[in-house]
């Protein structure tokens, strides 16, 4: 079954190549969703796909690329309300 999640991630995740990370890993994952730096220093992501590789996914932000230094992770799951087509990175 398809699920979205929507997961705020703080500490230091801007300038380390987060946004790509996580384009990366979702699209191996095969999920579709997008990603952005907030104006507070967190990133906030959305993603959807099967509850398994959102599960895995998860485990991967709670990581991050090499220079990041995750402080906080906040995921809700919710049920799919507008479908992604890809993921995307929003630049702001």
């Amino acid at each position: 079954m398809q699920k979205e999640i929507e997961v705020n991630i703080k500490g230091r995740v801007q300038m380390v190549m987060f946004r790509d990370f996580a384009r990366r890993y979702a699209k191996r994952l095969e999920l579709t969703g997008v990603v952005k730096n907030l104006g507070d220093g967190s990133v906030r992501v959305v993603a959807q796909g099967d509850e398994d590789k959102l599960n895995k996914f998860i485990e991967l932000l709670k990581k991050g690329p090499t220079f990041a230094k995750v402080s906080d992770i906040d995921v809700k799951w919710m049920e799919i309300k507008e479908k992604f087509t890809d993921f995307k990175i929003i630049w702001t």
